[in-house]
């Protein structure tokens, strides 16, 4: 695949990284190549954006899904940026899509772009712009599905509403406490104006983990926002954060949550008071493997208040963080192995994007109470689960060594697709005699791409393959083995936006 950018450069300003440093150091937009009037006619009624990348933003919402791809991919070999397609794809998303009536379902066109990223950062060169181009794809068809059913666009910001710079803190605050949308809204944009992405995200973080809806979108968006405006850079943040937003401040129903006390709601306010109670030195406890097990056990079982009152006893004894989140990873995919479904599934990615705020956050109360939310959102992942169908009798220990062969990755790949209790077996097998962990991440990771057309597909696999190295070494090849029950096989046919993309670059 051919195009103007090479592979340093691609690794320097395709970074994941969310600093501050980081995002400063992102280059300004260069200029892009000219495009009809059509292109750049703006709905008044629609957020605008920075002139430098409204362009090829409107290319993205105007030209037919058929033609899409083609056309991004010559506005590439003219020299378009991958940092500027990934830019406009999240804002022509944000823009298009709304997170109503739930942060899910047709949003994933906004939620799988960071996913779509890792995946690329990852990828060998001859499959780079595949996540990319998958998505875009994948925007068109919910751009149609919410012309179709609203034609709901992110309107412009109300500028009388606007509070004072050093005010809109305080007034975001207030107005997500109160669950008032519109003063949100208004605070939110002021606030992105006179802040930095660091102090932004590190009151959003808090807010988008306090409650259960939407089984844990609105914690993904704001993870997901972040990494992406750290790729993207900050000057992007203002029609994203107003989006993140309101997505945060999605509910059912017209029972406004603050003035209620509903279950969604519960283990956040308790969470707060149970998170003063942790010892002040609770940072430089001692990895403790009997500890995870026990949680492991705990989360099996415990309602959310019981299971957060055991975490912080555990913290309180000198045990580290690490050893919790080891069981949070743990715990979340037994469960997925207990019901291989859309529930399960959401409580590893809630997991992973609750951990990557976790260990972004600066203020200590915030990373405690990150860490008591999740461990009470494990439960009710459970129980959610439990309403949904019957959970398996099966536990992490239940998946024993399977033989593999000596060409494993691909023979545990094709066990994917047709058995995936055996390809648990033969990961373990397989790992645990020495084979190499990324040999087969790159190979799960490469079966996305070319076998799959599902958002859920690209959440879940840069979700779980990224915590691979975040979870203690003790318990990563348990881990990876119950990652199998949603990764996709070698099986089945390829997905036809591959052979769509390679054309596409490869016209002259």
């Amino acid at each position: 695949m051919t195009t103007s950018m090479q592979r340093r450069d691609f690794l320097k300003y395709a970074s994941a990284g969310g600093t501050a440093a980081g995002l400063a150091g992102l280059p300004l937009f260069a200029d892009l190549p000219a495009v009809s009037a059509q292109e750049t006619k703006l709905n008044k009624k629609m957020v605008q954006l920075r002139p430098e990348i409204e362009p090829l933003v409107r290319l993205i919402e105007t030209t037919p899904r058929n033609e899409l791809l083609e056309k991004v991919a010559a506005k590439i070999r003219k020299g378009t940026s991958y940092q500027e397609v990934l830019a406009a794809l999240f804002l022509a998303s944000v823009r298009n899509v709304e997170p109503r009536p739930a942060v899910g379902f047709k949003f994933h066109a906004v939620l799988v772009v960071n996913s779509a990223h890792i995946a690329s950062l990852a990828s060998p060169e001859s499959d780079r712009w595949l996540p990319i181009f998958w998505t875009l794809d994948y925007f068109k068809g919910r751009q149609l599905e919410e012309e179709r059913k609203t034609g709901w666009k992110l309107p412009p910001v109300k500028a009388d509403r606007l509070p004072k710079p050093h005010k809109a803190k305080e007034e975001l605050i207030s107005a997500l406490n109160r669950w008032d949308e519109q003063a949100a809204d208004a605070a939110a944009a002021a606030f992105v104006r006179a802040a930095g992405a660091n102090e932004v995200f590190e009151l959003l973080f808090r807010f988008a983990a306090r409650d259960f809806r939407s089984i844990g979108h609105k914690a993904i968006f704001a993870s997901n926002a972040y990494r992406t405006l750290g790729v993207i850079g900050w000057e992007h943040a203002e029609p994203i954060v107003r989006s993140l937003v309101y997505a945060m401040l999605n509910r059912r129903g017209d029972q406004n949550p603050a003035k209620a006390d509903l279950e969604a709601d519960r283990p956040y306010r308790r969470n707060q008071e149970l998170a003063k109670k942790i010892r002040s030195d609770w940072r430089n406890g001692k990895l403790d493997e009997a500890v995870t097990r026990d949680m492991i056990a705990v989360l099996r079982q415990a309602s959310p208040s019981d299971a957060t009152e055991h975490a912080v006893k555990v913290l309180n004894k000198g045990v580290a963080a690490q050893s919790i989140w080891d069981a949070c990873f743990l715990a979340a995919g037994e469960l997925l192995m207990r019901q291989p479904a859309i529930v399960p599934l959401h409580a590893l990615t809630t997991a992973n994007a609750i951990n990557y705020a976790y260990r972004t956050a600066a203020d200590d109360e915030n990373r405690k109470l990150l860490l008591l939310q999740n461990c009470a959102f494990l439960t009710m992942f459970r129980k959610a689960a439990e309403g949904r169908g019957r959970l398996r009798a099966a536990k992490l220990d239940d998946v024993q060594p399977v033989k593999v062969g000596t060409d494993a990755v691909p023979e545990i790949l094709a066990d994917i697709s047709g058995n995936k209790t055996r390809a648990a077996g033969k990961v373990r097998q397989y790992l645990q005699s020495g084979g190499n962990a990324n040999a087969l991440i790159d190979g799960a990771r490469r079966m996305i791409f070319h076998k799959t057309n599902d958002a859920h597909a690209y959440k879940f696999s840069s979700a779980v393959l990224e915590d691979y190295y975040h979870i203690s070494p003790k318990f990563r090849n348990t881990f990876l083995a119950t990652s199998v029950f949603n990764l996709a096989g070698s099986g089945g046919k390829e997905n036809p936006i591959v052979e769509r993309t390679k054309a596409a670059f490869g016209k002259a």
